[in-house]
């Protein structure tokens, strides 16, 4: 099984014509994903990759049934693309935008937090594969394999790299998702381990986290009270100097908080096994699957 994405899922592009939509489509069509849709204003009749492009998202949900939409455009725009998406019904957006100002992204939870009838990932987000069922974004397919772990990561690259000393020690994975670095997201590691908590086929749960905010202590306190399924973890940024942003715009230790050590201490609290380097995850997930 899988979580917010399979087979069922019909994808609308958002800014499909533009570098990096028009590539990514092509990746998710060849990884087998149903995309039904790319949206470009003004480009309303042409095809990207065989895919029609309409001037809306109100028009493609309305010629393809799309229930679901990534997005591919300029930081400035982004926000913009959410509210259509959302306008037009899709249940499920996912920004791959980075640089979203903090303060349009808030102001974007505010308001579709408020009716509940769209759940968006991001910004700043690589996306999510349920393998062999559909890729929602820009994470390398290949690496993957089915079976039933899930992950959930604030770091893209990391997530790559996880997955694939997983696959290569015959684990697989249910879903993949990258929430996103920034400090205003859509779908928190919450939100995520809930949903796995409710996924039959997924047996145990990797959370990658990183310095700066407090989601891994509240996801430790979440997984105290609600999990029945293990969790293991790797925090990263364990070596950085506090004052000094890492990476991600939310990954900034500051006041004495956010700290890797606090992370790593807060999970340890809940009987979460914490790996001290990225691969070391592999052997954590064997001995809590054993």
């Amino acid at each position: 099984m899988s979580i917010l994405i399979d087979e069922k899922t019909k994808l609308v592009v958002q800014g499909a014509t533009g570098r990096d939509g028009s590539f990514h489509t092509k990746e998710m069509l060849d990884y087998g994903t149903h995309v039904v849709a790319g949206v470009t204003p003004g480009k309303a009749g042409e095809k990207i990759h065989g895919v029609p492009v309409f001037n809306s998202v109100r028009e493609a949900v309305d010629a393809t049934g799309a229930n679901t939409s990534i997005i591919f455009v300029p930081h400035r725009f982004a926000v913009d693309a959410v509210y259509e998406a959302a306008s037009a019904g899709v249940s499920l957006v996912v920004c791959i935008s980075e640089g979203v100002p903090i303060l349009d992204m808030a102001r974007v939870m505010k308001d579709l937090t408020s009716d509940g009838k769209t759940r968006v990932v991001g910004p700043n987000s690589p996306g999510m594969i349920s393998p062999g069922k559909s890729k929602v974004g820009i994470m390398p397919g290949a690496i993957l394999t089915q079976g039933n772990v899930g992950l959930v990561s604030r770091s893209g690259t990391l997530t790559y790299e996880v997955v694939y000393h997983l696959s290569n020690a015959g684990i697989g994975q249910s879903t993949c998702i990258g929430i996103g670095g920034d400090p205003i997201i859509g779908t928190n590691f919450i939100d995520v381990l809930g949903m796995f908590e409710a996924d039959p086929e997924t047996n145990l749960v990797v959370l990658i986290g990183e310095i700066g905010g407090t989601d891994e202590e509240e996801a430790a306190r979440f997984i105290k009270e609600n999990m029945t399924k293990p969790v293991v973890s790797f925090i990263a940024g364990q070596t950085a100097p506090p004052g000094r942003r890492m990476g991600h715009a939310g990954a900034i230790v500051s006041g004495g908080t956010g700290t890797a050590k606090e992370k790593i201490r807060a999970f340890r609290e809940v009987n979460v096994d914490v790996a001290e380097i990225p691969s070391q995850i592999v052997d954590l997930v064997k001995a809590k699957l054993s």
